[in-house]
């Protein structure tokens, strides 16, 4: 029965076999094995494919935010390759049969943070505004400032951007893309691109001052500018970067004026009590999170206050061209 393929060899054959031929139960066991794997059918080409794209990129997330549909592998690299605006398979970012590297690969982009990156292009694109004016966004931030008293206010933002001509978007961040905002241009129009990855007061204002001043320095016309992990400022080659500093120092006076905060806490060193950056606050006309915000960031003390950094995405989405955090954009259209 064996022997002609009718019967496998159970592990109580095995041991009975050892027994009657005095060698090692094992033996037999791997002979079964071996029989077994040799008449397994070679699976679909398919599943190497598919592994190869997940390995790589978030499919199963892509696909349940509505960025790609389910498909088999073939229409699947398809699909990627139109969402990376690419010709072919082969000129997909970072899979593996590439034949060299593109210039996101030789600029490090994580592939979360590229295909975030490009669904915010996709979104932009879309988007109608004015004809881009400089003098306008200048104007414009003592507008944003006016508004930095209470998290309902940032709702405004969105209007004021796309009365400027900049196309602003909020793209929720994807698992492992670690990414605050982004800078580029479509056709001569700035696009600021923000995950609200920290939905709190004072990193949504930081982000969005640090963004606006590289769309003033013109920043990202060639490159996209891509700001990770802002709340921390870390001390990295990119954050040492001109542009980087410039922005970094914007977005920090916009939030705190500098010199009166750095006078603020030589006066109250070491002794920083609440209601002394609460009135602070309110003499600055700014909400006490941004204040706190900056104090952290100045005295490395992350839990200080926290209660005061308030969340504000549920005030910007209802008025944001957005996409995530359960709907897709253009899923009704």
């Amino acid at each position: 029965m064996i022997l002609s393929g009718k019967r496998n060899i159970s592990p109580s054959m095995a041991r009975a076999l050892a027994d009657a031929f005095d060698t090692d139960k094992e033996f037999f066991a791997r002979l079964q094995l071996a029989y077994e794997m040799a008449h397994v059918p070679a699976p679909a080409p398919d599943i190497a494919t598919l592994g190869t794209l997940q390995s790589q990129y978030p499919v199963r997330e892509m696909i349940k935010r509505g960025w790609l549909a389910q498909a088999d592998a073939r229409a699947m690299e398809q699909q990627l390759a139109s969402f990376f605006e690419v010709t072919t398979s082969d000129e997909i970012p970072y899979l593996a049969h590439a034949a060299r590297k593109g210039r996101y690969e030789e600029r490090q982009i994580p592939p979360p943070q590229l295909a975030w990156l490009f669904r915010v292009r996709q979104i932009a694109r879309s988007i109608a505004v004015p004809t881009y004016s400089e003098q306008a966004l200048r104007a414009a931030i003592g507008e944003l400032e006016l508004l930095l008293r209470a998290p309902e206010e940032t709702r405004h933002v969105p209007r004021i951007m796309t009365a400027c001509g900049v196309r602003y978007v909020v793209v929720q961040s994807l698992p492992k893309a670690r990414i605050d905002g982004v800078c580029f241009w479509i056709d001569g129009s700035p696009v600021i691109g923000m995950s609200l990855l920290r939905d709190t007061i004072d990193n949504f204002w930081f982000v969005l001052r640090h963004e606006i001043e590289h769309v003033l320095r013109k920043d990202g016309q060639y490159n996209e500018v891509i700001d990770e992990n802002l709340a921390r400022e870390p001390e990295t080659e990119i954050a040492n970067l001109p542009e980087e500093k410039a922005a970094n120092e914007a977005a920090a006076n916009f939030c705190a004026p500098g010199q009166k905060l750095e006078s603020f806490l030589a006066r109250k060193r070491p002794f920083y009590y609440e209601k002394d950056v609460v009135a602070f606050a309110r003499l600055h006309q700014r909400h006490p999170g941004l204040i706190v915000g900056q104090m952290q960031k100045r005295l490395h003390r992350w839990d200080y206050l926290t209660r005061h950094l308030v969340k504000i995405r549920q005030f910007v989405l209802p008025t944001a061209v957005a996409d995530g955090w359960g709907q897709a954009f253009g899923a009704d259209a």
